[in-house]
């Protein structure tokens, strides 16, 4: 929120162009400009046009004491990483207020598009890019493809629209809402699994939680989530995933529902959603035997890794403009 604010000083007063800012804990705080005289205190949008550039470092650099003060400091979330991501998240909120709401979409749709075809692709999924922006934005259905493959992109398309919109929070009934929504016309079975699964992870067979088991681990894992906001959220959005993935909570869609998972954590955080390319699926997949194994370093780098290649590819470009 931007205002003028006014101070007397030795009887002379001084006039601000100031900024609320509130940091992620809930304490707000003031960034002020002093204006010069005879500047038109009426038009505050003006003045704010003029002084953005000023305002803009100065509530970096306040996320980034917050975060830096606040996080716990690890090997791959060291004080340098946590200083970039606060970076990211404040150049993605300002880019978000800048654009209309159609060059918005336009952001948004072109990240859906890609989303929805490299997290299915990951999976197995046949669609190619351009049949999957042919059932987003067409609604149509793609010759010679099976009805599952075009049903979960469709779904899909609409989880991501959901997760944007901030719709989902991390608990069990969200959890099981999304993956309804996913697996709607696909799949009739609902909620957690009744019967047991097993993955494989570079020829490694996986143990997942049984189903009788799943939701204590649930439980256990959500309330992990909710009671550690000392984690930085990309770091507990690594850990969240690699343990939601080792439990494997439901019959089918584990895959695709983790990953969504990454991303509600992000966007409710107030960062930019990330992105898994089909072709880093070897060592995505890498990364969590890594994790099933104990060594949870290499699947947090490579999510890391993720986070600013995606905002890059897709966010970076338009802060130039907007």
């Amino acid at each position: 929120m931007v205002s003028i604010s006014r101070k007397k000083i030795k009887g002379r007063i001084y006039k601000y162009l100031s900024k609320s800012v509130r940091l992620p804990g809930g304490r707000v705080t003031t960034i002020v400009k002093l204006l010069k005289p005879g500047e038109n205190i009426k038009d505050v949008g003006a003045l704010w046009k003029k002084y953005e550039d000023y305002f803009d470092p100065k509530e970096k650099e306040l996320l980034v004491k917050w975060s830096v003060k606040t996080y716990e400091k690890s090997y791959v979330f060291s004080e340098e990483e946590l200083r970039k991501a606060e970076v990211i998240k404040v150049s993605y909120r300002r880019l978000i207020k800048k654009l209309d709401k159609q060059r918005l979409k336009d952001v948004f749709d072109r990240f859906t598009v890609n989303f929805t075809y490299d997290s299915n692709a990951i999976e197995g999924n046949s669609l190619t890019l351009k049949d999957v922006s042919v059932i987003v934005f067409n609604n149509e259905t793609v010759s010679g493809k099976s009805l599952r493959e075009i049903f979960e992109t469709r779904n899909s398309r609409q989880v991501v629209d959901m997760i944007l919109a901030k719709k989902f929070s991390i608990s069990h009934k969200d959890i099981v809402k999304m993956h309804n929504v996913l697996m709607r016309d696909i799949d009739t079975r609902k909620g957690y699994k009744k019967i047991p699964n097993i993955i494989y992870r570079t020829e490694r067979e996986v143990k997942t939680t049984p189903p009788e088991l799943v939701e204590k681990e649930m439980t256990k894992l959500i309330d992990w989530y909710n009671k550690s906001a000392n984690i930085h959220p990309l770091e507990r959005a690594a850990i969240f995933h690699g343990k939601f993935e080792r439990i494997h909570p439901f019959e089918d869609g584990n895959g695709r529902v983790g990953r969504f998972l990454i991303n509600v954590i992000l966007v409710s955080n107030g960062y930019p959603p990330l992105i898994i390319r089909k072709t880093s699926r070897i060592a995505y997949m890498s990364s969590l035997s890594a994790f099933d194994s104990g060594y949870e370093d290499k699947f947090k780098r490579f999510l890391l890794q993720k986070f600013k290649e995606t905002y890059r590819k897709f966010f970076e470009v338009y802060v130039k403009y907007a």
